[in-house]
């Protein structure tokens, strides 16, 4: 990941521990998670072990769930399509997208570390902004194109109980399925830990 990231908002946390990331099909990845109502040392520590695992797993963003902790957080770092890094933290994000002759969408490319080395095209629109609360409850806004606006849309998903595979039709979930079982030795039980 870049170390040159805009932070608007502050740095990532760091000194987490690398936890080993939830699969799709676990409960906690396919329910909306829990609101954050108390902004702690615990919170963040958790987000902490978020950044370590997301940078050990070579991602771009992190969902709580995906460290099987139900509650409504994400972390990121990700490029926009200018190639410019931002960083965060958001708890209980609410997505916005573009409406009407704005809209345009973007088909490209995603995967998801809970269904790793799996990927296949998935149209999203092209810029998203996401407004929660940062790690002591202050106001946070991110926005962006390329990228960063499928980051921010598939995280936000991830704190609503929603994996990308269930926005793909049938037949192209099928194919990220056999990529996913193609892959899967790849990823031992406790990846990225090891």
């Amino acid at each position: 990941m870049s170390t040159a990231a805009r932070e608007p908002h502050g740095p990532l946390p760091t000194g987490g521990t690398i936890r080993p990331i939830t699969r799709w099909g676990t409960p906690v990845m396919h329910r909306p998670q829990q609101p954050v109502t108390v902004f702690d040392e615990a919170l963040a520590a958790l987000a902490a072990d978020m950044v370590a695992t997301m940078r050990a797993a070579d991602g771009v963003g992190l969902a709580a769930c995906q460290i099987g902790a139900d509650v409504a957080m994400f972390v990121f770092d990700c490029p926009d399509e200018s190639g410019e890094h931002t960083a965060g933290v958001v708890c209980n994000p609410v997505l916005t997208l573009p409406q009407g002759p704005e809209r345009q969408l973007d088909e490209d490319e995603e995967g998801c570390l809970s269904y790793p080395g799996a990927f296949v095209d998935c149209a999203r629109p092209d810029w998203a902004r996401v407004d929660g609360s940062g790690l002591t409850g202050e106001p946070v806004s991110y926005e962006g194109d390329g990228l960063l606006a499928r980051c921010l849309q598939h995280e936000t998903d991830h704190t609503l109980g929603t994996v990308f595979g269930d926005r793909l039709s049938d037949k192209v979930r099928k194919k990220l399925t056999k990529a996913h079982e193609k892959a899967r030795r790849k990823y031992a039980a406790d990846w990225p830990v090891e």
